[in-house]
């Protein structure tokens, strides 16, 4: 095929998506959410069974969290999100130690190896609910890296959990925002939470900085 040949097939597909965007009805929130709820137990079921299953690869649970809005409603979506997360975690910790750990102990006496794990280890749930704080680290990742260091199961899941409620609960409220039914209590919730996790957040960093005018222990001087 000639590059003005697929240049065209572009061009053409690119110009069907558009009309089918135009002329195609497109369901409104309002509409996907009474689909939903005709649909019975099956949605919520589903949605979780999605969510544990496909967040144990890179798939992003921002995809997951506005669904949940979208389809069951804040309370459920929230419920579900954080369920889903804690299956997701848990599967993909378990993951990871069983395929990798063993490499990472060969290697622990390489200095950026070993510094990594006693980090996670030795920070315990406050470490991993840091960690779960900050947006940019990627969910599946992070979840493979504590499993193949020594951090132990239990406090990763329960940090895990912790740290993922801002995040679920701002985006699920916003999905369900869409559909225009969102409790006031649920965005006075959520700005507790957000408020506590920062706080959690900056003790954390500021633990783990050294000291402003920390000096090195003085050497003395040779005698004579």
């Amino acid at each position: 095929m000639s590059g003005r040949t697929k240049l065209i097939l572009a061009l053409t597909v690119l110009a069907l998506l558009a009309a089918a965007a135009v002329f195609l009805p497109i369901p409104s929130p309002s509409d996907l959410r009474r689909w939903a709820q005709a649909t019975g137990p099956a949605t919520p079921l589903v949605l979780l069974v999605a969510y544990s299953l496909l967040t144990v690869a890179p798939i992003p649970r921002t995809v997951f969290n506005l669904a949940a809005g979208l389809l069951v409603g804040s309370v459920a979506g929230i419920a579900i999100g954080l369920v889903a997360t804690t299956i997701a975690a848990g599967l993909s910790f378990a993951l990871a130690r069983l395929l990798g750990r063993d490499l990472v102990l060969r290697h622990l006496h390489r200095a950026p190896v070993r510094i990594v794990n006693e980090r996670l280890s030795g920070g315990g749930v406050l470490a991993i609910t840091s960690l779960r704080l900050i947006p940019v680290v990627p969910f599946a990742p992070l979840s493979y890296l504590c499993g193949v260091s020594t951090v132990k199961l239990v406090p990763y899941l329960v940090g895990t959990l912790l740290g993922s409620i801002p995040g679920t609960v701002a985006v699920v409220i916003l999905a369900d925002a869409l559909t225009g039914d969102t409790p006031p209590a649920l965005l006075a919730c959520y700005a507790v939470f957000a408020a506590a996790g920062a706080v959690g957040l900056v003790r954390v960093l500021k633990k783990r900085s050294p000291a402003v005018g920390e000096e090195e222990p003085a050497v003395s001087a040779p005698a004579g």
